[in-house]
């Protein structure tokens, strides 16, 4: 990577002052123009053209007003907190305070996953005791890695295709990687969008449409219950039948679905009204959108804790079963769950960071929003246990009196298979989507006003995954400016292309088997890659960039070089703790197969079925697709082929910061340099 600290150097005396007619000293006035900011031409080191200072000069940035009175240091501190395009030399937009910056991540990190994901893990892997190996992941994984992501897109000023290019021309494979992941991310993601908004809009009727099953003409004109609702309950059959259309198979013939396809329609339409003009409107809209579902969060936990049975439902939660600390599966979807839960190898959070200040202070921010995500799933798994202990309650209560049992029977009394068991019934409450679109729904029917909280409901889900979206898209397209494909648009015009094409790949979704297709990209579109690129990225900061590099970048931005625990965990830990995962989760695809869910409308159930063969190969190239950019881009360019032109460093100002803080040249230690590989 090249320095530019010697570039600012020039600011000063390309300077033009003009004095305004005006005979009052506290309205003369200083254009800046700020045309002189082009890096010296990399061949010779001598200045480019913009260093002339003829008249006709093209102009490569906006004009800024400062008062007469303006030392050259103040007007430098004020052009060194801007970023310039390295494209068009233009200034490029930044985040208009802190608190913008950091509720974007919190609502790009605390997503859907935390109302659903995380407490069915939860449920799954023992209750309370998968909240120890979560905590453990989240120190040696989640933080290093979301610390390490943030400063790397703060100091290289670009998305993650240009920053890893950057790093390495070798390593520009490891950013397309990324922006492809988003993309199938960002496809299937507002698929769930969609699905809210179809529930959302038909909330707003009383009774709720999934509060009871619906009734059809039998035999002798009769009037009865529809058999595929009576063998399931209102909210499956609204779900699979109503909603969703779902076929008997992923290979039955494909049906339309109209009401899906309007949502996705909507769902679309808004994401890219959101993100229209980049960070300036979703700057803007995540003071509502990341702060909205935590308002409804806590209305939820104040129901959820009056209902009958919630107490159950956090015993459930909370007693942990500790043998389950000594299974691997437990420990392998706890560290799974941290690059979901906080977006972590998307190149997402490269994009976001990369607007900031050079001075923004991304290790607090670090620290503020993986402990406020880690809160918040407790918190989202408080209230979801609530609502379940009250579902899997009335569940009890009618099976003990369809077997004759006295509804005061203590659960805790009854034989362990026996058909009423209370711990069965909870873990079968819901998981998945099923969680939010099944098990939450049948709760609702039960409140009183239950509209209300249906509606509330769906807006929460609305703008946890608006919030996410904001993030996926914006690392996607951000990616895709890198690559300059299309170097004469207007943002809005490539936002609105990708948003129009999204639109029309993820109809796909939109029809009777859309649920399976949908199941296919969640499972393999981004598991595997994500660990693929979190290792590669340890990788690449620890054995190419360097450890003492990234320390010294650090230094200059916070002013403190970062603590050994950082340094050790991406060079270290954070790869061998991916790797064991990677690893692990091939034995179990090995072993145990690849399978789905399908709706058995006869029986009214969910089952499981492997997945066909051709699915299987569909699956394989959802993770290659991404993946094979990496070695690639690397062979391309030992080949001799430039698959990404090399990068030119964007403006950082290098010595100025070093004065800022009095940095003074570091003397490296015997142990930096043996364990950590500081080289000179």
């Amino acid at each position: 990577m090249m320095d530019v600290g010697d570039d600012e150097k020039d600011i000063g005396r390309n300077i033009n002052v003009a004095k305004s007619p005006s005979t009052d000293v506290d309205e003369r006035k200083l254009p800046i123009e700020m045309d002189r900011l082009m890096p010296p031409n990399p061949a010779d080191g001598t200045p480019g053209e913009a260093d002339s200072m003829t008249g006709g000069s093209a102009s490569y940035g906006s004009t800024l007003t400062i008062g007469a009175d303006a030392s050259e240091t103040n007007l430098l501190r004020i052009d060194l907190e801007r970023k310039f395009s390295r494209h068009t030399g233009e200034e490029r937009v930044t985040w208009d305070n802190r608190a913008q910056f950091v509720l974007s991540l919190i609502g790009y990190a605390v997503g859907l996953g935390n109302v659903w994901r995380f407490p069915y893990l939860t449920q799954k892997n023992g209750g309370g005791a998968f909240l120890i190996p979560y905590a453990v992941m989240l120190a040696i994984e989640g933080i290093p890695l979301f610390f390490l992501e943030l400063a790397i897109g703060q100091r290289l000023r670009k998305g993650a295709i240009g920053a890893w290019n950057e790093v390495s021309p070798y390593l520009g494979g490891l950013g397309i990687c990324s922006a492809i992941v988003s993309f199938y991310l960002a496809l299937y993601y507002n698929t769930i969008m969609s699905w809210c908004l179809v529930y959302l809009f038909q909330s707003f009727q009383s009774p709720l449409p999934w509060a009871a099953c619906p009734h059809t003409f039998g035999d002798n004109d009769s009037y009865v219950i529809e058999p595929e609702c009576e063998k399931s309950s209102p909210p499956s059959y609204f779900w699979y039948r109503s909603t969703l259309n779902t076929a008997p198979t992923i290979e039955s013939i494909p049906e339309f679905n109209w009401k899906i396809a309007l949502g996705l329609l909507m769902a679309w339409v808004i994401v890219f009204l959101c993100i229209l003009k980049g960070i300036q409107t979703t700057g803007k809209v995540v003071y509502v959108t990341a702060t909205f579902p935590y308002l409804v969060l806590v209305a939820f936990f104040f129901r959820g804790i009056t209902l009958e049975g919630f107490d159950r439902g956090l015993e459930h939660l909370f007693v942990p079963e500790w043998h389950r600390l000594l299974d691997p599966a437990v420990w392998l979807d706890a560290a799974t769950q941290i690059f979901y839960s906080f977006g972590l190898a998307f190149g997402c959070l490269i994009a976001l960071a990369s607007y900031n200040p050079v001075r923004s202070d991304f290790l607090r921010d670090t620290l503020v929003v993986t402990v406020c995500d880690f809160l918040t799933s407790i918190f989202t798994a408080v209230v979801v246990f609530c609502v379940l202990g009250f579902k899997a309650t009335m569940h009890y209560k009618d099976c003990l009196s369809s077997h004759g049992l006295d509804n005061t029977t203590d659960p805790h009394t009854l034989d362990v298979n026996h058909t009423c068991n209370f711990k069965k019934i909870i873990e079968e409450s819901g998981s998945g989507t099923g969680l939010a679109f099944i098990a939450f729904t049948e709760a609702i029917n039960q409140f009183p006003l239950a509209p209300i909280w249906a509606v509330l409901f769906f807006l929460m889900l609305m703008t946890l995954g608006l919030d996410s979206m904001f993030g996926t898209l914006e690392g996607a397209i951000t990616s895709l400016n890198d690559l300059m494909l299309f170097p004469r648009a207007r943002k809005e015009v490539v936002c609105g292309s990708v948003c129009l094409f999204c639109l029309v790949v993820s109809m796909s979704f939109a029809t009777s088997t859309g649920p399976y297709v949908f199941a296919l990209f969640d499972s393999f579109s981004a598991n595997i890659p994500l660990l693929v690129v979190g290792f590669m990225e340890c990788v690449a900061i620890s054995y190419v960039y360097g450890l003492k590099q990234i320390s010294e970048d650090i230094e200059l931005m916070l002013g403190k070089r970062p603590s050994y625990f950082w340094l050790i965990s991406w060079r270290y830990v954070m790869p061998l703790a991916v790797l064991v995962i990677f690893v692990s989760s091939l034995i179990e695809i090995f072993s145990e197969g690849i399978v789905y869910e399908a709706w058995d409308a006869d029986k009214g159930i969910p089952v499981v079925l492997p997945w066909p063969w051709w699915c299987r190969l569909l699956a394989a190239a959802l993770i290659l697709s991404s993946i094979l950019w990496i070695p690639g881009v690397a062979l391309a360019r030992r080949l001799g082929y430039v698959p990404l032109a090399d990068e030119t460093p964007a403006f950082f100002p290098t010595d100025e910061l070093r004065e800022e803080h009095s940095i003074t040249p570091h003397k490296d230690t015997q142990f930096e340099r043996v364990v950590l590989g500081f080289r000179e």
